[in-house]
């Protein structure tokens, strides 16, 4: 699963890597420790273009009739994605990106009940993007509250090491492909979800304050 990320970019090098528009209202600041139930940064398609905007991480779908239902689903396997009908609804009609410049896994150390934080990101250091899914769900007050879900996929080399899932990261082409909201061949959009090529990735162990949610400090990648 990916439950733990960063984005520590200005959203001026967010809005140059994916040549998208800085909405005058967004206002970011760093984070080394985003969370499930926060606000995430992300990129959907809106009025024929994509633009960057802010959805909940842990999808509530529309047809929910409790809003606890987004923790529990803040991930989305890519290889079942067709076939449940909460998710091959949004397959076809709601995709979206959800930018990131590093995440986290935890490595179970041989012999050993500990696990250690791994930090994982482009060796370019770049911000990278993570394929997602979306949803608007209304609550009983009839708030519209728009939420989103990581896809995860199988591992490549480098991460088979530490976990047994990795999150589906897109590149710039997979990406163009994944938020045209005229595609909707389920096979073509499966296939954008294989694992990243482990040679552009790197990760190193990392503190374990990492564990505390409620820390978000850069020190945490030291």
């Amino acid at each position: 699963m990916c439950g733990r990320y960063t984005l520590f970019h200005s959203i001026q090098d967010i809005a140059s890597t994916f040549n998208v528009p800085v909405p005058v209202s967004m206002q970011i600041t760093p984070r080394y420790n985003v969370a499930p139930t926060q606000d995430v940064v992300t990129i959907m398609h809106t009025n024929d273009q994509p633009q960057l905007a802010l959805l909940r991480w842990g999808l509530i779908p529309s047809w929910a009739k409790e809003e606890s239902i987004g923790s529990r689903m803040i991930n989305a396997r890519a290889e079942t994605l067709a076939e449940k009908p909460s998710f091959k609804r949004l397959l076809h009609a709601k995709r979206c990106l959800i930018v990131a410049d590093g995440f986290y896994e935890w490595m179970q150390e041989p012999g050993s009940k500990v696990k250690t934080p791994m930090y994982i990101t482009l060796k370019n250091q770049q911000p990278f993007a993570f394929a997602g899914l979306w949803d608007s769900w209304k609550n009983p007050e009839g708030e519209a509250i728009r939420t989103c879900t990581i896809i995860t996929t199988q591992p490549n080399s480098l991460m088979e090491s530490i976990h047994t899932r990795m999150p589906a990261l897109l590149g710039a082409d997979a990406r163009d492909i994944w938020l045209d909201a005229a595609e909707r061949d389920e096979q073509a959009l499966l296939h954008l979800l294989g694992a990243y090529p482990a040679q552009e990735m790197e990760a190193r162990p990392v503190s374990r304050r990492v564990n505390d949610v409620r820390y978000d400090q850069a020190d945490l990648i030291a």
